[in-house]
């Protein structure tokens, strides 16, 4: 296991695939944000994410967590599927705290069990202008998750496998909450909900850095 989590926390020490990575799993509005040469704003809002890591102890697969939003008129992301993750606040101090304490917060998981292994490259989200820093952790054995009331519907904890199927990589049309329609978004199918988006995106780097031997299951 320690093998392991060298291994992980090396690679993403090293030069990261970045927005190459992250655009594989964008939609074509967002390509055209990067063809219009979108830059970040001067001051956008400040988030983190927890891409969480476990063993699980009965099967023996490695997962991830991700969370279901619950509905919320007045959030932009409202009933999608994310990691866990929010806004940065000025007691916060570091960019990773906020990654722990968000996952603390809504799947019920104490910092004190995740081994921070490394973070992805940071992603701007125009619709909500969110400037989105992914860390990537570690929890030994199975966590007892305890999902926040109001704000997290449903967790869930697909295997990390998955994400590397070309099975589960889809596309479809998509009406957002403005009432506009994307075409042809790519998705993971996850438990048959949508992963789209920045999510999505932070997904595809960390499959893309990080090799899917890495989590053979006689590891």
């Amino acid at each position: 296991m320690e093998k392991w989590i060298n291994e992980v926390a090396t690679t993403l020490s090293k030069p990261l695939p970045g927005k190459e990575a992250q655009f594989k799993m964008a939609s074509m509005k967002r390509m055209a944000e990067l063809a219009d040469k979108l830059e970040v704003p001067e001051n956008p809002r400040v988030a983190s994410v927890m891409l969480l890591l476990y063993k699980d102890n009965d099967t023996a697969h490695w997962r991830t967590v991700l969370i279901q939003r619950s509905q919320n008129p007045n959030d932009r992301h409202s009933g999608q599927v994310s990691f866990p993750g929010g806004s940065w606040e000025p007691s916060d101090g570091s960019l990773e705290a906020v990654a722990l304490r968000e996952a603390h917060e809504e799947v019920g998981v104490s910092p004190l069990q995740v081994k921070v292994l490394g973070r992805l490259t940071e992603l701007y989200i125009p619709v909500s202008n969110f400037l989105v820093h992914p860390f990537v952790g570690f929890i030994h054995g199975t966590p007892q998750f305890k999902p926040q009331i109001g704000e997290v519907a449903h967790i869930l904890t697909p295997s990390v496998s998955l994400f590397y199927e070309p099975a589960f990589q889809k596309t479809t049309d998509l009406t957002i909450g403005t009432g506009l329609t994307l075409r042809d978004v790519p998705y993971y199918d996850v438990e048959e909900r949508i992963v789209w988006g920045a999510t999505a995106m932070i997904m595809s780097e960390f499959t893309s850095a990080v090799g899917g031997h890495l989590f053979d299951n006689t590891l």
